[in-house]
């Protein structure tokens, strides 16, 4: 996958770049960012440089991981991380990603990453030929389900032992996003269970507002 630039009303959406690296170091000193996600604690220079210089454009390269930096389009202040995990290496017609993402100290509360996600969600959909995104975070990090509700995630319940975190494995809350709940055509015919059209989904974001930090692509 060629890396793309992705703009909204308030954001550019990029790859990272060398000169990103105080940017994100300087975000995961954040305790939310280290209690909730995936990121080295303590996190040093070291960590971002292998995240933004190996990580991010390795993903790219090998189609592994999709990893977004968001920044506002006045004054290119860094906003968030967005990643998107899985999509090309589902076998056959099973278009389905997973979605993680943090938010920087400072930048919270204003529906930042919120839109910056719906923009990563639309690129899926219409440009990777994704069906299905998904969402996980652990138990409790409110911020990261507000953010995903906003966005347009239907939360589909908790699931047991779904992540790993610091060497324990931790219950998660679930949800997903389809085309059709961004007003998008699905590539493949839907049949809800509950005997809805073909191709809507039933139920919606319920309008919780934006929060902080969540969960890095696992």
């Amino acid at each position: 996958m060629e890396p793309v630039t992705l703009t909204t009303e308030r954001l550019v959406l990029r790859p990272f770049a060398p000169a990103d690296v105080d940017a994100v170091h300087g975000a995961c000193q954040d305790a939310a960012v280290q209690r909730w996600t995936q990121v080295p604690s303590p996190y040093r220079r070291e960590d971002a440089e292998y995240f933004v210089e190996r990580v991010c454009p390795e993903g790219w390269q090998q189609d592994t991981r999709y990893n977004f930096g968001s920044f506002t389009r006045d004054g290119g202040r860094l906003v968030s991380s967005i990643g998107l995990v899985g999509l090309a290496l589902m076998p056959g017609e099973q278009r389905t990603a997973e979605v993680g993402y943090w938010t920087a100290p400072g930048q919270r509360g204003r529906g930042y990453t919120a839109e910056a996600l719906r923009a990563v969600a639309r690129w899926a959909f219409t440009a990777c030929g994704a069906d299905r995104l998904e969402w996980y975070a652990e138990v409790g990090n409110e911020g990261s389900r507000a953010v995903a509700r906003r966005a347009g995630f239907t939360m589909e319940g908790t699931l047991r032992s779904r992540v790993l975190h610091r060497g324990t494995r931790r219950d998660a809350w679930a949800g997903s996003l389809l085309p059709s709940d961004l007003g998008l055509p699905s590539r493949l015919p839907y049949l809800p269970a509950d005997g809805g059209p073909d191709g809507a989904a039933d139920g919606g974001p319920d309008g919780a507002a934006d929060g902080g930090p969540g969960a890095v692509p696992r």
